[in-house]
């Protein structure tokens, strides 16, 4: 195995990063890799605290397919066991736990969803629970040794929750302890997370130290906005673009996204190369319009077999230029001759509550049979065939 020149390789690494760190250290390693013909153990974490990955997950899951592509390996750890402390991380108050079983059934398409990206005979999949689950008390208790409750107390979200008088769990500590052991178990070389996780990733240094490892270094990266443009994308939040979402669901997402972030998500969660990125932010902010569907086609052929984005476009420009309907609009088996609108919009899901389905009565927000239904509390009567629209993006077929 051959790999490029450090120089090369470093500029790959630092694209879209925010710190390197102690990068003397990984020069080091980058030349005795290099020496030795050795690649290097590339580490991240995840807690399948949910059981889908978006876009902002796939930041980090880019970058570790960056360092394949230079030749390393990736360990990919799945947190069965820290998922179930739940990360402390920027968070102002305890996380609820998740059982085991809960954590093991969201983990059931990690694997699979993060294996679009990575390539799989350079990624090693790791369950901390592998060691934690050995653990006697005695072990946990030489653990929590090396480290102070002051040290805890430096992280910011701690600091701020214990002057407020917000309750600590003694188990949150843990959670950054675990994180740092797992380090030491599987011997990393360079840890992968967000800026905010810079603590816990810190902590591996320490706990490697400690067992008489090499230190690994640190790579922290960005936090991606979801569609809103403003608060980090999240599931729970609603801003998200799930990879095992839909074409036309990717697309039509993707094309909400503020101007101001095109440039930012072709750079942290598309394959475009070092030498495409100057032409594309030229692209983004001269041609706004363009450079964005162009992204959406891009973001969906990634994880949907290629010529799905031109469809998912061509859709978009039926449903929201030309005003048609989508293709593939589910069925509703009508349940009699008419019932209350709000109670049909409710009972198919195009509206969370009765209360909900109301206001999009009230607001002009629901067609059918191709005329806009305005009574708060009528019924509709059913026609075979005919189109339910409630908004702009939720079609149904009553047949």
């Amino acid at each position: 195995m051959s790999f490029p020149s450090i120089e090369d390789q470093l500029k790959a690494i630092k694209r879209g990063t925010v710190e390197v760190l102690p990068e003397d250290e990984l020069i080091k390693k980058l030349k005795r890799s290099a020496e030795k013909n050795e690649p290097l153990n590339i580490k991240m974490g995840f807690d399948p605290t949910a059981p889908d990955i978006h876009l902002g997950h796939t930041v980090g899951i880019r970058k570790l397919r960056q360092f394949q592509d230079l030749g390393h390996k990736v360990t990919v750890i799945i947190g069965d066991y820290t998922a179930t402390v739940g990360d402390p991380t920027d968070k102002k108050v305890t996380r609820p736990r998740l059982s085991h079983e809960d954590v093991i059934k969201n983990a059931e398409t990690y694997k699979t969803q993060i294996l679009k990206i990575l390539k799989e005979d350079q990624t090693e999949f790791r369950y901390n629970g592998e060691w934690f689950s050995e653990m006697s008390f005695n072990d946990v208790m030489g653990m929590a040794a090396t480290c102070t409750v002051a040290q805890m107390l430096e992280r910011n979200d701690f600091s701020n929750r214990y002057k407020s008088g917000q309750p600590i769990s003694l188990h949150e500590f843990f959670y950054p302890l675990m994180q740092g052991y797992d380090s030491v178990m599987i011997d990393a070389d360079l840890e992968m997370g967000a800026t905010e996780q810079k603590f816990n990733l810190v902590m591996g240094r320490q706990l490697q130290e400690f067992h008489d490892k090499e230190k690994q270094c640190i790579l922290t990266m960005p936090v991606l906005e979801g569609i809103d443009g403003v608060q980090r994308m999240s599931k729970s939040i609603g801003n998200y673009i799930g990879i095992d979402e839909s074409p036309r669901e990717i697309f039509g997402k993707t094309m909400r996204i503020p101007d101001e972030l095109i440039y930012r998500y072709y750079e942290l969660v598309t394959d475009a190369t070092l030498d495409e990125l100057p032409e594309l932010k030229a692209f983004a902010e001269k041609d706004p319009r363009n450079a964005k569907r162009a992204l959406a086609r891009r973001i969906v052929d990634m994880y949907h077999e290629e010529g799905n984005g031109k469809a998912a476009e061509e859709e978009f420009d039926r449903i929201f230029i030309k005003k048609d309907v989508p293709d593939d609009v589910p069925e509703f088996s009508i349940p009699s001759e008419s019932m209350r609108m709000i109670d049909f919009i409710h009972e198919v899901g195009f509206a969370q509550s009765k209360g909900e389905a109301r206001r999009l009565i009230k607001g002009g927000g629901v067609k059918y049979n191709d005329e806009k239904f305005t009574d708060e509390e009528g019924d509709v009567t059913f026609v075979k065939d005919a189109i339910l629209k409630v908004g702009k993006k939720k079609f149904l077929k009553t047949v």
